[in-house]
């Protein structure tokens, strides 16, 4: 993978006039990034590791026919800018809306976790053995009579299981 240093923009003049060097060094100052921003791993729990492509993961020669050196070596400068400059652009249209938009939706399901979920289950936890006891005396008073009498009166049923032939009891039936 080609890192950023390797991909400088130079300016390529075949004239030899001293006199525009300077004028296209010009940066803009922009203050750095706080402290707590600016750290070298910004994915310190690697979940993005999936994302890490390589040249080598999509481009490959082999041995044989290969093409000109510079050839590869524009092939792999092109990959890698087209990669790192989409990236950049996308990041920087995309990045902060989407950024806002997790931060809205996180701090929804925060403030229903902490305001609605939680009370709710606490409160189901309060009142749930006193429902627990109301339930218990339903079943016991309706529901456990009549179930024992079902069974008890399906327990009266038998059933015979015998290897007669019922082709011929079908016969003489018809005849």
């Amino acid at each position: 993978m080609v890192s950023d240093d390797c991909l400088v923009e130079c300016k390529i003049d075949d004239d030899d006039d001293e006199d525009s060097a300077g004028a296209g060094e010009e940066q803009l100052n922009t203050p750095p990034p706080p402290p707590e921003f600016a750290s070298k791993n910004r994915d310190p729990y690697g979940i993005n590791q999936h994302l890490k492509v390589e040249v080598s993961d999509v481009l490959a020669e082999p041995d044989t026919p290969r093409s000109i050196d510079q050839v590869w070596f524009y092939s792999v400068v092109g990959f890698e800018s087209a990669r790192i400059w989409t990236y950049r652009c996308l990041s920087l249209l995309l990045a902060v809306p989407f950024a806002l938009l997790s931060g809205v939706f996180l701090a929804i399901l925060a403030c229903l976790h902490v305001w609605c979920v939680v009370p709710c289950i606490q409160l189901s936890n309060t009142f749930l053995p006193c429902l627990r006891s109301l339930w218990m005396c339903v079943l016991n008073i309706f529901i456990t009579p009549f179930c024992s009498s079902l069974a008890h009166f399906c327990s009266q049923i038998a059933i015979s299981v015998s290897n007669k032939d019922w082709s011929l009891r079908a016969e003489k039936d018809i005849v």
